[in-house]
């Protein structure tokens, strides 16, 4: 076996490496760049080679850098992880030149697959259900709109060398495809060094649907079931799946055969993914083929029990697979989440910073059977740059049934501490409350179906909206118990008015109001009843009681709810909060609501307190997240049209085009092409005229 393997990646596929070669007793050589010179993957590997400046261009892109480090560690072999160089089909030839075995397959295989129009020409030799398009490169934007309507619309517009959900653009009309296509084209150079495009038809209602392959070098090809990927945003995936709760046992197998049909036909080896759209008749379609370990590797781990990293040293190492396709059984069901450093409120723009807190739930087998499991490339303290992807943690969870493991997956994302940053855990929680989403009912345009105004919370429904007040009400009053002479003055309210507020388009804030009983106050115990009115219809309006804990190492709060009832079972929920004074943040699987809560007597004078005035900055084009200035498509005293483009911000390799809020004239523009902006720079100044 191996002694030592260098490993060509950062952040948590480094991390996930590390681990198995570690269980195997093969030494691992991390390398890192100016941003990651004290990053996880780094402390957790044997030894360390430093490549060159943040930018992956100038390290983590750099073969030749790779393979210098490689030949001073004296490496027998290299794991690619994804992304960076992981699909550069001369990589494995100049790793092989140098002495090096990749770990991986082979140059052909990664040459054939990774040319999105080339691979298509080969599914369809090897009997490859295709979807319809043209497969060919295409010129320019005219040639590219000419196309797009012979097929019909809706097509796609995708980069060839593409993947990851870079380059990729949906048209739906003519006008639509001039823009897309220059931006495709723009974001496949970046991320690719290749811009070339093609297209293809738009499959309406589709599922992400791909299978897991293992393939030796003796001609030995197996399929470990599939994966549904059909949770995506912008085309990037958010939310996996294994299996799919959509397919049966006959889609499964036909898929599955094709999957290793295509692989025997490029004479693969090593673990790969073939990815299909299936439309809602369960036809389903080639896509592409992955060839590496997919970021969604752990879901498939989990249903089969099967160590992909492991397979893939093993079949570099010249071994025959021990596995065939009979002794693959899948085994319950796995959910994988992908903790992004990103604001779902704003858009889902990207975030920088350190990492304050970081305390993410422990990977362990629970008493229930269900398992936790979270593949991560930071901890507490680490920065998150504008440089690399913004993921920080793939958090997974496993049950018996889909709905053990949804549950696993809800309480994780309740117990996962992340400051410092914004990040997207409660749009994964918001995702998983979802009914089509409990329901198996989804498809890749799921998120911008649910969420059509974008994500700003989930407003719970009254019951919920009740439950959730007279949470806030037990935590204020355990806060306030903290002075002592209160309680020893008998000065508690007996009535108190809680008002939540959900978001900005809400105009008024929810009031509601309780009793507590104070003859039976016993700390951590608060007994509390809704106050009768019309919105408590339907309710159990009899004194309940709330037992309330603190971790303050998690900074959760946990509330077992009690009814009067004794053949209703404790109720237990956790939640975050957070007390600045009169008011408290709340966030719980999705809501994220503030809330003032007031003794009556307060409350009486509450409506005489002025509203606060917010400032106006309509006026100012500014910089929603960092990044940098790629181009500027407006002049100073340039009058402008509602919605038109004005700039170009990239950060964490995507593109972010900034358009104008209404009709104006550009009055000053503060930053020139090239410039690197951080959040609320204010990158462009508008004047308005009441006609222009």
């Amino acid at each position: 076996m191996f002694k030592k393997i260098l490993i060509a990646n950062r952040g948590e596929i480094a991390c996930r490496i590390i681990k198995t070669a570690k269980k195997m007793k093969i030494k691992t050589v991390a390398v890192f760049s100016d941003s990651d010179r004290y990053a996880e993957h780094v402390r957790l590997a044997d030894e360390a080679v430093y490549l060159g400046e943040s930018q992956a261009s100038e390290s983590y892109l750099r073969a030749d850098l790779i393979i210098k480090a490689c030949k001073e560690k004296k490496c027998d072999a290299l794991h690619p992880g994804y992304g960076f160089l992981s699909e550069n089909s001369s990589f494995p030839e100049s790793l092989s030149k140098a002495g090096i075995t990749f770990i991986g397959p082979s140059k052909s295989a990664i040459a054939s697959m990774g040319d999105k129009i080339e691979s298509k020409k080969i599914a369809k030799s090897a009997n490859v259900n295709t979807v319809p398009g043209h497969i060919g490169i295409i010129k320019n934007k005219n040639e590219a709109t000419k196309i797009a309507d012979e097929i019909g619309y809706p097509v796609m517009i995708k980069a060839s060398a593409g993947g990851g959900g870079k380059g990729m653009r949906i048209a739906f009309s003519s006008d639509q495809v001039e823009d897309n296509f220059e931006r495709a084209s723009s974001e496949a150079l970046k991320s690719f060094g290749d811009k070339r495009i093609f297209i293809e038809k738009f499959i309406t209602e589709p599922r992400h649907i791909e299978i897991q392959v293992l393939a030796d070098n003796f001609g030995n090809v197996i399929y470990l079931g599939e994966r549904e990927c059909s949770i995506q945003r912008r085309n990037q995936k958010v939310i996996e799946e294994a299996p799919s709760p959509f397919l049966d046992k006959q889609t499964r197998k036909q898929m599955g055969d094709q999957a290793v049909q295509l692989s025997k036909k490029v004479n693969y080896s090593s673990a790969g993914t073939v990815e299909f759209i299936v439309d809602k008749d369960k036809n389903f379609y080639f896509l592409e083929m992955n060839t590496r370990l997919q970021v969604e590797h752990p879901v498939t781990e989990l249903i089969t029990g099967i160590d992909l990293v492991e397979q893939m040293i093993n079949i570099a190492y010249g071994k025959k697979l021990e596995i065939t396709q009979n002794d693959v059984r899948l085994n319950g069901s796995a959910i994988e989440t992908r903790i992004y450093a990103e604001n779902p409120y704003k858009n889902f723009l990207p975030s920088i910073g350190r990492l304050t807190k970081y305390n993410p739930p422990k990977q362990m087998q629970h008493p229930d059977g269900t398992i936790t499991r979270n593949d991560t490339g930071v901890r507490e303290g680490d920065q998150v740059s504008m440089f690399y992807d913004p993921m920080i943690a793939k958090l997974c969870s496993w049950g018996k049934t889909r709905d053990l493991s949804i549950n696993r997956m809800e309480s994780a994302l309740d117990n996962f501490l992340l400051e410092g940053i914004d990040h997207n855990i409660s749009f994964l929680s918001a995702i998983l409350a979802n009914k089509r989403f409990k329901s198996g009912d989804i498809n890749t345009a799921f998120i911008d179906e649910e969420f059509r105004e974008g994500f700003q919370g989930i407003i719970p429904n009254k019951k919920l909206e009740w439950t959730l007040g007279s949470l806030v009400l037990a935590y204020h009053i355990c806060e306030i118990s903290k002075n002592f002479e209160i309680f020893e003055n008998d000065q508690i309210s007996d009535e108190w008015e809680v008002y939540l507020h959900y978001n900005q388009s809400q105009k008024n804030p929810s009031k509601l109001k309780y009793m507590i009983n104070k003859d039976n106050l016993k700390l951590p115990f608060v007994s509390i009843k809704p106050m009768q009115n019309q919105t408590t219809k339907g309710l159990n309006i009899d004194f309940f009681t709330i037992e309330v804990h603190q971790d303050f190492i998690k900074k959760l709060v946990t509330f077992k709810i009690n009814s009067q009832d004794p053949s209703n079972d404790p109720q237990n929920i956790q939640c975050r909060l957070n007390s600045k004074n009169t008011n408290i943040e709340f966030h719980y699987r999705g809501i994220r609501m503030s809330a003032k809560v007031f003794p009556k007597h307060v409350a009486d004078y509450n409506k005489y307190m002025k509203p606060i005035k917010n400032l106006d900055k309509s006026n100012l084009l500014i910089c929603p997240m960092p990044g940098k200035l790629i181009k500027i498509l407006v002049k100073e005293n340039q009058i402008i049209e509602e919605g038109q483009s004005l700039c170009v911000v990239e950060a964490m390799k995507m593109e972010n085009t900034l358009v104008s809020p209404k009709q104006c004239i550009i009055k000053k523009i503060n930053y020139k092409k090239g410039d690197t902006l951080s959040v609320d720079q204010v990158i462009m100044e508008f004047s308005f005229k009441s006609k222009l």
